[in-house]
């Protein structure tokens, strides 16, 4: 089995929305923040804008991942097929030169299967949540910009946070493997071939705006998304990385994990563990 690993890889996404654009259409939509609680409270009276404040706002780079894996197989096998004969009548059947003898109404024709077989696996998940997310297809539509983990901080905006992965991508990447090496029925192989094209990194850029009601004692979150303008209610902030450098090996621990991988044809671990080292070098 030919079993190729591609280079891991890290993407910025530029933003197509500035932060003082995000600002402004926060603060335009902060009611919004409160949902119910400022429904309830207007039918009794409407809350004054002084009433709110903004109290805390960040520009961050949330990640995803994005894993492909294609496999290949090219083989024969042999095999037996069953052809039903056109009455009782019918004893024997010439067939590519050969004849054949009726059993019970039909024939056994020994024969060679000229298989190819082709496999495609791609993910997309949110590398925070673990949530698998197809809809995360359409940033890459969006300008991006690879960069080399060791000068992630060089290339982000001061001030900016870079959330680190909460989902380890060697698991990801032994559910896909598992998924693509597979143990084939041939007689004769032709072609075996895994290759794992993208195990990619990408970072996209989130506006988060925290507003506080004062008299009521609340407070909500505005999220605007940097590349499509989106603007939704939030659930969190992440100012305890604020400041805070990323454990790059952790990023991409595929070496680190590989003698856990136990699949068919398990030289993929040590493949993996050899790429891992040799970037160490």
């Amino acid at each position: 089995m030919d079993i190729k690993v591609t280079d891991e890889k890290i993407y910025f996404f530029k933003e197509q929305l500035s932060f003082e654009q995000a600002e402004e259409n926060a603060l335009s939509k902060k009611l919004d923040a409160f949902g119910t609680v400022l429904k309830f409270t207007s039918f009794l009276q409407k809350p004054k804008d002084e009433e709110f404040e903004l109290s805390y706002k960040e520009a961050r780079f949330e990640p995803f991942w994005y894993v492909v894996c294609d496999a290949l197989y090219v083989y024969d096998r042999k095999t037996s097929y069953q052809w039903a004969l056109s009455g009782s009548e019918v004893k024997e059947v010439t067939f590519g030169g050969n004849k054949y003898s009726s059993q019970k109404g039909v024939v056994n024709i020994d024969a060679t299967d000229h298989c190819r077989q082709e496999d495609h696996v791609e993910i997309y998940m949110d590398g925070v949540t673990g949530e698998r997310n197809p809809t995360l297809a359409s940033y890459l539509k969006f300008s991006s910009t690879e960069v080399p983990k060791e000068k992630i901080e060089k290339h982000v905006p001061k001030g900016a946070i870079v959330v680190p992965p909460k989902i380890r991508i060697s698991a990801l990447v032994r559910e896909v493997l598992a998924k693509s090496i597979q143990s084939i029925q041939a007689d004769k192989i032709f072609e075996e071939n895994v290759e794992l094209k993208n195990v990619d990194l990408y970072y996209r850029p989130v506006y988060a705006f925290r507003f506080s009601w004062k008299s009521k004692a609340k407070e909500a979150i505005i999220e605007i998304d940097g590349l499509t303008g989106q603007v939704k209610v939030g659930n969190r902030t992440f100012e305890q990385y604020l400041g805070k450098v990323l454990d790059k090996d952790f990023l991409f621990d595929l070496g680190a994990d590989a003698a856990g991988i136990v699949l068919p044809g398990g030289s993929i671990a040590v493949k993996i563990a050899k790429k891992y080292m040799d970037s160490k070098k």
